[in-house]
This record gives C-alpha cells, structure tokens and sequence, in this order.
C-alpha cells in the first residue's frame, strides 16, 4: 500500500528559507534576515501602555534575530538595564538614547534620534 503523507492544511506550517524544512525541524538553524527598508537605525522613546516608565527603543537593524538578541545584551551591558527583543525591534528599559546613539554609531551604522 502507498501511503499518502501530503500535507492538506496547517495554521502552524512555516518553512526555513535556507532548507525548506519546517522551522521546528530546520537544520541550517538560520532564521530568515529582513533586509532594512532604508537602512537607517531609528532610537525613539515610548511610555505608551508602561505606566509612564520610559523604555529607548532601536528599530531598522538590519540583524538576523540571532544577532539581534546577541546586540541587544551588549546594550543592555552598557547602559544596565533590562529588555528586550520584540518583533525585530529591541527595547531597553529607561531612556538611553545618547548612549544607544553613541554605541551604535561605534559599530558604523548610520543612527537618528526619531520621536520628540
């Protein structure tokens, strides 16, 4: 007998872009990099649903999230404090932003103050 193992239909079925294996059996373990849409690193401040404490934070890197993660426990090192990475962006607790400009400008990337 011929089994017929063809998949139907799945909410949960993502494929690797490396292998073309699903993520939870991926065997190159790279995740999928989104290239940056003008690949200027953003530093805003937003206290919006925390209860007015402060949190600075980096959107635009163009990282894997694996060195995303890696970059985010630099910062979160230099500035100590706790956060973050959420969705492609990083967020450190309390307002860094001098300090998060300065470090990524180190690195080379090309960095901007948004927000007031």
């Amino acid at each position: 007998m011929k089994k017929n193992n063809r998949l139907v239909y799945s909410t949960d079925a993502k494929d690797c872009p490396g292998c073309g294996k699903r993520l939870d059996k991926c065997s190159c373990k790279k995740s999928p990099q989104v290239p940056p849409k003008d690949s200027i690193v953003r530093i805003s401040r937003q206290t919006k649903g925390r209860k007015g404490s402060g949190v600075s934070i980096i959107t635009g890197v163009p990282l894997a999230d694996n060195d995303l993660k890696e970059l985010a426990k630099q910062l979160k090192t230099k500035c100590g404090s706790g956060g973050t990475v959420k969705d492609g962006t990083i967020e450190i607790q309390g307002d860094h932003r001098q300090t998060l400009l300065d470090e990524l400008t180190k690195k080379g990337w090309t960095v901007k103050l948004a927000g007031g």
